[in-house]
């Protein structure tokens, strides 16, 4: 069973709204978005749900409409958190459709734990070079894993468990066929 381009369409337009929606029950709290990372839940779901292109749409235009909506993230972390959110979706899709280990369970922490490392490093990259010139390694460090510990565990908890239950509903199509 597949699912059809308009189903991921849709879902895609779901996961961007959640973008927008998440954070702000996240941030009535203070720095609650650079430690729980509400936003790239949905992110990161759509890249494994929908497949790689929609990922990286997502991971765009999600920031982009939840900067201009409610001013989170604000421009100065925006293109950051665009390139970060953006090789989330596009690295989740593209490990999920390579990686084929023949256990649903390990592709999906498979393909997190590269979208993760690869997303933040290629976030400081960019902040380093072009939108924060001068940005220490500690500081990029700091912020990119030791601030967002919990976060990570959140989404290495429930993005798989998310996933998992989806298809044990058949709301997703299953991975393997069972033999």
């Amino acid at each position: 069973m597949k699912m059809s381009p308009v189903k991921k369409i849709v879902l895609t337009a779901l996961f961007t709204a959640l973008c927008v929606v998440l954070p702000m029950a996240f941030h009535s709290i203070p720095n609650a978005g650079s430690i729980f990372l509400p936003m790239h839940i949905p992110v990161l779901l759509c890249g494994l749900v929908c497949g790689w292109a929609y990922g990286g749409l997502c991971g765009l235009v999600g920031p982009l409409l939840s900067s201009v909506l409610t001013s989170m993230p604000p421009a100065a972390v925006l293109p950051g958190m665009m390139v970060e959110c953006c090789v989330y979706g596009l690295v989740t899709g593209l490990m999920l459709r390579y990686v084929r280990t023949g256990k649903t369970t390990l592709d999906l922490y498979l393909s997190l734990v590269a979208a993760m490392l690869l997303g933040r490093v290629l976030s400081g990259i960019a902040k380093a070079l072009i939108f924060t010139p001068g940005l220490s390694l500690a500081a990029w460090a700091a912020g990119a894993f030791v601030t967002a510990l919990p976060g990570i565990a959140i989404q290495l908890v429930l993005i798989p468990a998310l996933v998992l239950a989806l298809t044990k509903a058949r709301l997703l199509p299953p991975r393997y066929e069972k033999v």
